[in-house]
């Protein structure tokens, strides 16, 4: 425990609590010390009350109004929405503390099933990338007879390149040039050999950060000349997001439910001839496994989509996350990446493509490392110079993060001690989400007045949902959206929390939640059944 010297805690006390002071620490390990420093934290606290009150209260008295408000804010910033972590979300927070301090209600918890956050939901971490992140940040470790060789000898690789040789230190705006190199391979040997060039890679933190960072040099423009971002509808909140707080123009292409969430190129058409009398489209983005919708676009459909952009001069944007989470038979992942390639020098000469992947996802689950990495191809030299240049101002993405990637792209090879027991918690990981897609899809088209399309990959289910008149009156009446309605109904009677589907884009008139699978089965079972029982009397009630 880390405690105030005697010297530190005089200077601290006699000073002024607005003027920083320079401490030093020791440590501490007796009781005595601890309870003097509790002691002197809560007097810290209390002058340190005080004086903000004082503060503020001179602050008020001298202006009448704040310097920034709501109404003076920037308003891309206010007009920006995030629904997974939206009001339904604060909602389910405030349930939750409700039921901890004893308040009486249909159910005995809050079941989240708002967001794709693995571990959250249960899901246990892979051993072999938490031994390499636990030996990167302790090297001390290294010593130690519980780790294996092939643990220590990646850990030893990737502290070699760090600053001191510690993850504590900076990296290369870029990321770490090690894992970069890692990350080229990967790519290469995923595409059957198509080359990568290392310089290409850059690690972000996660792949929002990487697909945040370039629709930044994307936007430009004012008016009609102002840059439009085709986007698919239902979409992944973040792409709306982004849109809005950079000032582009939203264009919406709509997938086709009909047709398992395809993607018809005469959507596409459409969508941007319409958006060229009032904006520049200038970006395409494509989820691909689709997030919300859980759909695995073909070969045939990449092609399509990069004829379109090479004839229509469009920008492409891969988010390619969920690549190793494909559950249905017959479909398979190919990479935006390798389809341009054996397309041939025409189109993989010219077309302008940056690709997204991400730790979060996939069969780690690692949200919160925030690791993720993006590959630019066909970038103008001068642009990625002036790329470089803003990610230097960023200094570096989160190294742990790095180091979790790095696991990802390189893990146990076939012969290294960690293989065997690598191998089994992968499969076992995709194998649960595969049973667990196809229980969801079952059971959500059992239900009468609910039809759920095949979940082919991602982590979640997108039904559609019969809203009758009735209910669509009661939610206008409380100024909320029908499906919005609908949701919060199912937390404050279930507990259960899903997104609704306007907060993802839907046609008009159509109603959907989004609802992951990452539960364990049997929660998962449980919460099948209380939406089952919840639809079926919400119909009848507003019938």
């Amino acid at each position: 425990m880390y405690g105030l010297s005697a010297v530190a805690r005089q200077a601290a006390a006699g000073g002024c609590a607005r003027h920083l002071v320079s401490v030093s620490w020791r440590l501490a390990d007796s009781g005595v010390e601890l309870a003097g420093f509790r002691v002197f934290a809560a007097s810290l606290v209390t002058v340190g009350a005080a004086s903000v009150k004082r503060d503020n209260g001179a602050a008020s008295t001298r202006n009448g109004d704040r310097i920034l408000s709501i109404g003076n804010m920037n308003p891309q910033v206010r007009a920006t929405e995030y629904a997974v972590r939206g009001p339904i979300v604060i909602k389910a927070g405030e349930i939750e503390k409700e039921l901890q301090q004893g308040a009486q209600k249909p159910f005995t918890e809050v079941i989240k099933a708002n967001i794709g956050d693995a571990h959250a939901m249960g899901q246990q971490p892979i051993t072999f990338l938490r031994q390499v992140v636990a030996l990167c940040t302790y090297p001390e470790l290294i010593r130690s007879l519980h780790f294996p060789a092939d643990a220590k000898e990646r850990a030893q690789r990737i502290l070699l390149d760090c600053g001191g040789r510690s993850l504590g230190s900076y990296s290369a705006s870029q990321g770490l040039d090690c894992i970069r190199q890692d990350v080229a391979k990967y790519v290469e040997t995923r595409d059957g050999g198509v080359p990568v060039d290392p310089n290409n890679i850059y690690i972000t933190t996660g792949a929002s950060d990487g697909i945040t960072t370039i629709m930044k040099f994307l936007i430009s423009g004012e008016g009609r000349m102002r840059t439009g971002v085709m986007i698919p509808i239902p979409q992944y909140p973040l792409y709306s997001a982004a849109i809005s707080e950079l000032g582009a123009v939203q264009i919406n292409y709509y997938l086709d439910e009909e047709n398992c969430w395809g993607l018809d190129k005469n959507e596409l058409r459409r969508s941007l001839n319409e958006a060229r009398e009032y904006c520049c489209p200038k970006v395409l983005c494509i989820i691909n496994p689709g997030n919300p919708t859980g759909q695995v676009q073909s070969k045939k459909c990449i092609e399509d989509v990069i004829r379109f952009a090479y004839e229509e001069k469009l920008f492409l944007l891969a988010d390619e996350v969920y690549q190793e989470n494909i559950y249905s038979e017959g479909c398979k992942f190919h990479s935006f990446k390798k389809v341009l390639y054996e397309m041939g020098p025409e189109y993989s000469s010219t077309v302008e493509l940056v690709s997204f992947h991400s730790t979060s996802k996939g069969y780690t689950g690692e949200c919160g490392f925030r690791g993720g990495y993006m590959e630019v191809i066909n970038m103008d030299p001068e642009v990625k110079a002036q790329l470089e240049k803003l990610l230097s101002v960023r200094l570096c993405p989160p190294v742990p993060g790095q180091v979790a990637m790095d696991v990802v792209v390189n893990p146990p090879k076939p012969g290294e001690e960690s293989y065997e027991m690598f191998t089994m918690e992968k499969m076992m990981v995709l194998c649960n989400l595969a049973e667990k897609a196809k229980l969801s899809e079952k059971v959500l088209n059992t239900i009468p007045g609910m039809h759920c399309n095949p979940l082919q990959g991602a982590m979640y289910a997108f039904p559609r949902i019969f809203i009758p008149s009735k209910a669509i009156k009661e939610a206008k009446a409380h100024g909320m959206a029908p499906d919005m309605f609908y949701c919060m109904r199912l937390l404050e009677e279930t507990g259960i929390c899903v997104v609704p589907g306007s907060g993802f884009g839907q046609k008009e008139g159509t109603y959907h939640f989004r609802m992951t699978i990452l539960l364990p089965v049997e929660k998962l079972k449980v919460l099948l059944q209380n939406v089952k029982d919840f639809h079926t009397k919400f119909l009848r009630k507003y019938a």
